[in-house]
């Protein structure tokens, strides 16, 4: 199995909610063309997906946590351990959730 990686890896762990809240897990890592996260249970290989990825305001000092709308298509799934699965996702657009916009 070939796994071809477009960019560095920040090992982080983040709060991320996929597919409109349905599930909520963690970052495992991220780079700047995917996302590595853990949930409940995994999506297709080859479908799309949206997720949402909060960076908390003390990480990056600022009033309000950070929040990444990112859509993109799932290229791996892995079973975990307690029952958790693995997506590796290649993201294809994202964008910065502004507070108090109505998408918040």
């Amino acid at each position: 199995m070939s796994d071809v990686r477009t960019g560095k890896r920040f090992p982080v762990q983040l709060p991320v909610s996929v597919a409109g809240g349905d599930q909520l897990g963690t970052t495992d890592n991220v780079s700047v063309s995917g996302a590595y996260f853990v949930v409940d249970r995994g999506f297709e290989v080859g479908s799309m997906v949206e997720f949402e990825i909060t960076i908390p305001r003390d990480v990056i000092g600022a009033p309000e946590d950070a929040r990444v709308r990112c859509v993109g298509r799932v290229i791996r799934n892995e079973e975990r351990e307690q029952e958790k699965t693995g997506i590796a996702c290649v993201i294809d657009s994202y964008e910065f959730v502004r507070p108090g916009s109505p998408e918040a």
